[in-house]
């Protein structure tokens, strides 16, 4: 029997509503009067306010999920695949974005965890059940939720630094802070270098997440020791982006398959 979009019809709203309430979470922290990016606990691993363009994208791409989502080739892995983990990640990332507006850090650094808990279990089914069948899979399964992937990295981060971390306007950084702000900098950038050669594809989109990221730190930071550690982790990890893609450019040439040195001479036998 032919499928229909009406298929699965419940779910398929709850993933348009609650996309809408997800999206509307994070339109709110912009257009409150106190700009949350720019106005809020300021520490020493702080981005500048553009790294969070990052968020605007991945939404423009979870619109074209939603709508995916009523053809036959989306319902397979979004209603099919994903299920009901969309609108629980969409609930999660909705309450930690209000928690992390309002300042209660603490709170928000456990719904952070959640949220990325979340985005991981959505990640694995798509990576280990859902290989890409077309360009709608890539840019609307694939690539959202290996963007929001890694970007979560990131903002379990920022948000335990915002929780427990030293307020940089009131206190200069000491050895300790630099410490660990150099530690959560060395973990992005091999969290980066484990995403672009983790499978022979690699992960392109969640390395570039995080690299983005790091240059947002790069420009953010004035403590010279911070600023220039972040500059130096972000160059790195964007030699592992290119060098990840120039991987997956090749094998591309070669149809998707790279071949063993005994499967090429069974070959010319």
């Amino acid at each position: 029997m032919a499928s229909s979009w009406k298929d699965d019809i419940l779910l398929k709203i709850v993933n348009v509503l609650v996309y809408l309430f997800f999206l509307g979470s994070n339109v709110y922290i912009t257009l409150v009067p106190h700009d949350v990016y720019t106005h809020g606990k300021e520490t020493y691993i702080t981005p500048s306010p553009w790294a969070f363009l990052l968020w605007s994208l991945i939404h423009l791409l979870l619109l074209g999920t939603i709508i995916y989502q009523f053809t036959a080739e989306g319902k397979k892995v979004i209603v099919d695949g994903i299920s009901w983990r969309f609108p629980l990640l969409a609930v999660l990332n909705a309450i930690y974005v209000n928690l992390w507006a309002t300042n209660h850090y603490v709170v928000a650094f456990i719904f952070a965890l959640f949220v990325s808990s979340s985005v991981t279990h959505i990640y694995y089914v798509v990576k280990k059940f859902h290989s890409p069948t077309s360009l709608a899979d890539e840019l609307f399964v694939h690539l959202p939720f290996s963007l929001y992937h890694g970007w979560t990295t990131v903002l379990v981060m920022l948000t335990a630094f915002e929780a427990f971390g030293t307020d940089a306007g009131e206190h200069h950084a000491g050895i300790w802070t630099n410490v660990f702000v150099f530690l959560g900098l060395f973990f992005f950038e091999a969290t980066a270098a484990a995403y672009a050669f983790s499978t022979p594809e690699g992960d392109l989109p969640a390395a570039i997440a995080i690299t983005w990221s790091l240059f947002a730190i790069f420009d953010h930071q004035r403590t010279p020791f911070i600023h220039w550690s972040a500059l130096a982790f972000a160059l790195l990890s964007l030699v592992w982006v290119l060098k990840g893609a120039a991987g997956l450019a090749t094998t591309w040439r070669h149809g998707g398959i790279v071949l063993e040195d005994e499967e090429r001479a069974s070959l010319t036998r």
